[in-house]
């Protein structure tokens, strides 16, 4: 009976002490350390560019004008071969240039279904008051388009992996079609496998 007893315990420790061995360990950390897990592209690379294009944006004449152009935005291209939300790219420099108050956005892009359904509704529905109904041809027109890209390059030799990450961003007028700022960030990021492992 005392044996049973031992195992019994000895198996509940077994399984406490092997569940306690598989639960991660969940810590907050700040959004503004450095993350260097994997070369892929992650949370500092995406500061990093964001960083770099706005503060190159608003180093612009077109900026420093004072009239706060009316910009619409498109959203990066992803030419690598790994997955990135390049919408967290372009929503960063979105919301950094917008703190800055220089700028202004067309909300096209996002929600332009979304405005024209509201539109006929306050129009046509009969059910808004034609006083306080906001009515079609009022949209302020883009001065500017922001458009962009991010390549990527990879190595391996041995047990060494490179990969170069580049952004390219555009700001078009959009009446003379001209581009009339341009800026690019470059990223290297190299990790080496250990000797022992997988």
């Amino acid at each position: 009976m005392k044996k049973i007893f031992i195992f019994i315990a000895f198996g509940a420790l077994l399984t406490l002490l092997s569940g306690c061995a598989t639960t991660p360990s969940v810590s907050y950390g700040s959004a503004e350390q450095v993350e260097t897990i994997t070369t892929e592209f992650g949370s500092t690379d995406l500061q990093m560019i964001a960083e770099k294009m706005v503060n190159s944006l608003l180093a612009t004449p077109i900026l420093q004008s004072g009239k706060r152009p009316v910009i619409y935005v498109h959203r990066v291209k992803n030419k690598t071969d790994e997955h990135i939300d390049t919408k967290s790219i372009t929503d960063k420099v979105k919301v950094t240039l917008l703190k800055s108050g220089r700028v202004r956005f067309s909300a096209v892009s996002e929600v332009n279904e979304e405005m024209i359904k509201q539109l006929e509704y306050q129009t046509s529905s009969g059910i808004v008051d034609p006083n306080t109904a906001k009515t079609f041809g009022h949209q302020v027109g883009s001065d500017y388009f922001l458009y962009g890209e991010i390549t990527s390059i990879k190595k391996r030799a041995g047990r060494v992996q490179d990969v170069y990450f580049k952004m390219t961003m555009n700001l078009v007028n959009v009446e003379s079609g001209l581009i009339e700022w341009a800026d690019e960030k470059e990223i290297r990021k190299q990790a080496k496998k250990p000797l022992l492992g997988p």
